[in-house]
């Protein structure tokens, strides 16, 4: 794991060989829950190094993640960007939230059988969670690597930011036309664009769109369940 370990020296991690096997560990254990749920299509394990963990460890250099104690990471999945995040900085707390209870309850006993302890997971719709007291508002940071519009993504993940923090959405290719789409609804939402790393014209490598919270997302946001992917605010 030659890339993760050179990222992990990077982003000022210490115990690299510890965390490696860590990651190893939780590699092995979706690889063979892979084979009767489906988890990933992505199975050679130096991709899998590469597109799941490297590439989900792209946020922690960034000022927003360095300042954030309680971070929560919405569409998770099989635990992507939240559990890498997690295993690289243990004295962080994550929340991983999930619409499929059947992956939130694999992600968490994979990481109860590893001993990563600073990850919580939580299965409910992202509109419904955020209107959860305990939830909106509340995380200093929120991240998002989940397959949707980034006006779409923006009404699920900005509720869950307090004002001041920041939501991170880990963008593919063509994420320009994307920002320009989503500009209303970040504006509404109480977002306001901060920065776009890496600093590049090649939208093909992608890039983590920063949108700083500046004020409180008003109560009738996030609308109801399916409503953001129906009907999103343009």
């Amino acid at each position: 794991m030659d890339i993760l370990r050179k990222q992990l020296g990077n982003i000022g991690c210490n115990n690299i060989e510890e965390k490696l096997a860590l990651y190893k560990g939780y590699m092995d254990a979706i690889l063979e829950a892979n084979k009767s749920i489906n988890l990933t299509r992505i199975t050679e394990p130096e991709e899998f190094e590469k597109r799941h963990f490297a590439e989900s460890l792209l946020p922690c250099a960034d000022e927003a993640f360095a300042a954030a104690e309680r971070i929560i990471d919405v569409g998770s999945g099989a635990g992507f960007p939240g559990v890498p995040m997690a295993i690289a900085f243990p004295q962080k707390e994550f929340v991983l939230l999930d619409s499929l209870a059947k992956r939130m309850d694999l992600v968490a006993g994979i990481c109860a059988d590893l001993g990563i302890g600073n990850v919580s997971c939580v299965h409910a719709r992202a509109e419904d969670a955020a209107r959860d007291d305990s939830m909106r508002e509340a995380f200093d940071l929120c991240v998002s690597r989940a397959v949707a519009e980034l006006n779409v993504l923006s009404e699920y993940c900005i509720p869950f930011v307090k004002t001041g923090g920041t939501f991170v959405a880990v963008k593919g290719k063509g994420y320009a036309d994307e920002i320009e789409a989503a500009e209303k609804a970040i504006d509404v939402l109480g977002g306001e664009i901060d920065h776009i790393t890496p600093e590049s014209d090649d939208e093909k490598a992608g890039a983590c769109v920063y949108i700083v919270k500046k004020n409180s997302t008003p109560e009738k946001y996030p609308r109801q369940a399916g409503k953001p992917s129906k009907k999103p605010i343009r």
